[in-house]
């Protein structure tokens, strides 16, 4: 029942079925009055015909026995009659039914009919009289009481009687063809209410399914079009709703696509705020980024967004406006970019874009780096050399000894600005990928080996100890460029001579990890410092004072790793201060 109100067939059905009842019942209570009073009006108006005749005829007619007969013809079916001469006694009487002496005793004792016998006023009215069909039972009557004239000096009274059950019954037929039309009327209403409103909630369920299909994203749903009226119309808007749906939403899927795609293309980080300051949207470099922060204080849970973030932000939020800064932030430098995002004239967040300009930061250093060390590595041989040079211009040398060491000095100068120069073109083929290898199927174990005996020499000069040792097999070859590798640990193994105390050990030692050979160089000399990470850059000199008079050009490290890496490998350093130093690099082993 209750899915049967909540459509509308069921409340068309109920509301026109509430109108024909409520258009019903008026109709049969107006009826019901209408005949009660017309049959009233009808009985009364029969009943003083009947005793007008009467009258008339017992005046003209002298004898009763023919008066009386003409009276039973005249009188109506269930319309009886009593003649009484004086107060309380009847003369003559027709009666069909039961009780007729109880009728005519109370009739005759009716207070309102004494008047009368002694006036020519006619008095009707309705009693309730026993029944003519059954016993010990009352029903209604109208009784109506004429004066009549019996005799020259005699003043009697016709009481005519009827009984009110043919009034009932009347209008009980009555209302029985009211309630049987109103049955009819209650079946044909239901069909044309169900049949009407099937025409028109036909249609209407197909569109609520239509609709239902489209809330799901099916936008290829159809309805037809079965009439050309306002349904049919509505059918066909609903139709040309759907095709503008999927177009909008197609037109929208591909903007949000774009937008996806350029977000995780952007090498920037873009953040979304909301206007509560949480994040609601954040490409993949900025959740990395994200993370980055979250892990550097060691929180699981919480704002990753940093103090500087967070005033600039609050700063948008309140002001609406947008700013540009370059903050450092943790350990990072960040050009940082706040807009005001708006929902018509409120705002209603913030979006966020950081270049990470650490790179650029870390370049521009070494570029003022690269001219200091150059400028300083260049300044000195010059220097030298625009000296002696003037000193033999101006024969400052007396003796061709003399002129012969300052000779000397300007040759060896320009040696070391030639080896400058040369290392810093070989660095820069190198890192722009212009170096070209050699490569050989070589043994490691014998080709390493010839490389370290190379500096025996040169180690018992200085009083220092040389070793090799390699726990591969002697079969463990590796394709290298032989002329490069020696280059990288002739820079090694010069470095670790250079910089080990006299007593003290240098040695070489070959291991295999996974498939790469592991190539240690250890020394047990002054160590590196904390800016151990820095090594493998150009000029770097972790101590000045040390590579004093020892030639060293700060571009051997950075050469050493730029031809690892040319050849698949990597190269690492590890140090203690005051113990010592390892470096260690890896070259692919070749599968036999």
């Amino acid at each position: 029942m209750n899915r049967l109100w909540n459509s509308v067939v069921g409340k068309l059905w109920i509301t026109i079925l509430l109108l024909v009842s409520f258009v019903l019942f008026i109709v049969t209570v107006l009826l019901l009055e209408f005949f009660g009073n017309y049959h009233s009006e009808s009985v009364e108006e029969t009943l003083n015909k009947e005793a007008a005749t009467i009258a008339r005829i017992f005046n003209d007619h002298g004898e009763f026995e023919n008066s009386l007969l003409i009276m039973e013809d005249i009188l109506g079916a269930e319309t009886n009659a009593v003649i009484a001469e004086v107060p309380e006694e009847s003369s003559y009487f027709i009666h069909e039914g039961l009780n007729g002496d109880q009728l005519r005793k109370t009739i005759l004792q009716e207070p309102s009919f004494q008047k009368v016998f002694e006036t020519d006023e006619t008095v009707m009215k309705e009693m309730l009289l026993p029944s003519l069909t059954e016993e010990n039972m009352m029903e209604s009557y109208i009784v109506l009481a004429s004066p009549l004239q019996t005799g020259e000096e005699e003043h009697g009274v016709v009481f005519i009687y009827q009984s009110l059950e043919v009034m009932d019954r009347t209008a009980e037929r009555t209302t029985n063809i009211v309630f049987l039309s109103a049955f009819i009327a209650f079946i044909l209403t239901t069909v044309f209410a169900f049949f009407l409103s099937t025409r028109i909630t036909s249609p209407l369920r197909n569109m609520r399914e239509g609709a239902f299909e489209l809330a799901k994203g099916n936008f290829d749903t159809k309805v037809k079009a079965t009439s050309s009226d306002e349904i049919g119309q509505l059918a066909t808007a609903f139709n040309q709703m759907g095709r503008q749906l999927k177009h909008h939403v197609e037109v929208i899927n591909q903007e949000k696509e774009q937008l996806s795609s350029i977000l995780t293309s952007m090498a920037d980080a873009v953040i979304t705020f909301n206007q509560d300051r949480t994040i609601l949207l954040s490409n993949p470099p900025a959740e990395k980024l994200l993370q980055q922060w979250l892990m550097k204080r060691g929180m699981e849970k919480g704002d990753p967004l940093p103090s500087e973030m967070e005033h600039m932000l609050e700063h948008v939020l309140d002001f609406e406006e947008e700013i540009e800064e370059e903050l450092e932030m943790e350990g990072a430098y960040y050009a940082i970019t706040f807009s005001p995002l708006y929902s018509g004239d409120s705002i209603r967040g913030a979006v966020a874009v950081l270049h990470n300009m650490t790179e650029q930061h870390r370049l521009e250093k070494l570029r003022e780096d690269f001219i200091a060390n150059v400028s300083h590595e260049l300044r000195t041989p010059i220097a030298m050399l625009q000296g002696y040079s003037e000193a033999l211009l101006d024969d400052v040398g007396t003796s061709e000894e003399e002129r012969r060491e300052m000779t000397k000095i300007i040759y060896e100068e320009s040696q070391r600005m030639g080896r400058l120069v040369t290392d810093l073109l070989n660095l820069a083929r190198m890192e722009s990928g212009h170096m070209r290898l050699y490569r050989q199927v070589v043994q490691l174990n014998s080709v390493i080996e010839r490389m370290t005996l190379k500096f025996q020499p040169i180690a018992k000069e200085q009083g220092i100890e040389l070793d090799f040792e390699s726990v591969i097999d002697d079969w463990a070859a590796a394709e290298l460029d032989e002329d490069r590798i020696e280059q990288v640990m002739t820079n090694l193994i010069d470095n670790a001579i250079r910089h080990t105390p006299q007593g003290g050990n240098v040695k070489v030692l070959i291991e295999q990890q996974q498939g790469y050979a592991k190539i240690a160089v250890n020394d047990t000399g002054v160590g590196i410092p904390e800016d151990l990470q820095y090594v493998f850059e150009r000029f770097y000199k972790a101590d000045k004072a040390r590579t004093l008079g020892k030639g060293g050009t700060g571009l051997g490290l950075a050469i050493a790793s730029n031809i690892i890496n040319a050849h698949g490998g990597k190269i690492s350093a590890e140090s203690e201060v005051g113990k010592g130093t390892c470096f260690i690099f890896l070259l692919p082993l070749k599968k036999m």
